[in-house]
């Protein structure tokens, strides 16, 4: 009991006092799963529009298959990850692996399908109120998407926290591409897993407790701006 008061005690410290080391891991991990999460944003909130809007022939099957992919195993992400960026890879010439760009690719590929399929489902309820509409307006394909996108913005949001909360809390797959290497692609995670592992448990205590702090900052930053927006329209 008193090694956990302790540690406790030590880790409130080194929160409190901004450790270095802490501050550093902190902000390297909020800058890769921030990339990640814009890149996974741009390129699954419009396919996502897409897929409302448009219909062909194996629009079903994607869906199904975004669905599926949300619960894809972030360990195998990250191996598939690994051999193309490894040296024996076709990506290997470009020596991205054991970096944070390879971590950013390995969380835009974890969080994409999870962001299309909460965006989706969003877009489609909207889409069955503005297809009228919108079909006789005449308006193409492009300002059906960019109207749907406008308008479900909220909804997005709540698309981009929950893709925010899958990359920051993602350990096994940028353990595998990232290397966990110390100053360079340390992340509040896979750092969690090594001090606790060295039996550093003050160190693992504060970053865990960072890590809390910036998804609850996230989710209520995204809360405000959802209810500023809600008031102005008031």
């Amino acid at each position: 009991m008193v090694d956990l008061w302790s540690g406790l005690v030590q880790a409130f410290w080194l929160v409190a006092t901004l450790d270095s080391e802490l501050v550093e891991i902190a902000m390297r991990s909020l800058r890769v799963s921030l990339s990640a999460l814009g890149i996974a944003s741009i390129i699954a909130m419009p396919l996502a529009a897409l897929l409302a809007v448009k219909r062909f022939r194996w629009r079903r099957f994607v869906i199904a298959v975004l669905n599926a992919l949300m619960g894809l195993p972030p360990v195998v992400v990250g191996l598939v990850v690994y051999v193309f960026l490894s040296r024996s890879g076709p990506l290997g010439v470009f020596g991205l692996l054991f970096t944070p760009t390879a971590m950013v690719i390995a969380q835009v590929i974890i969080v994409v399908p999870l962001i299309a399929s909460i965006s989706h489902q969003a877009l489609r309820d909207l889409w069955e109120e503005y297809h009228d509409l919108l079909i006789s307006l005449n308006v193409t394909q492009w300002q059906k998407i960019h109207t749907l996108l406008w308008d479900a913005r909220r909804a997005l949001l709540t698309a981009a926290l929950a893709g925010f909360g899958r990359a920051i809390g993602e350990v096994g797959a940028i353990m595998v591409v990232g290397g966990n290497i110390d100053h360079a692609t340390r992340v509040l995670t896979t750092a969690i897993a090594l001090e606790t592992g060295k039996g550093d448990f003050a160190l693992a205590l504060a970053l865990g407790f960072v890590l809390i702090a910036l998804a609850i900052s996230v989710s209520l930053t995204i809360h405000w701006l959802s209810r500023t927006e809600r008031e102005a329209k008031w």
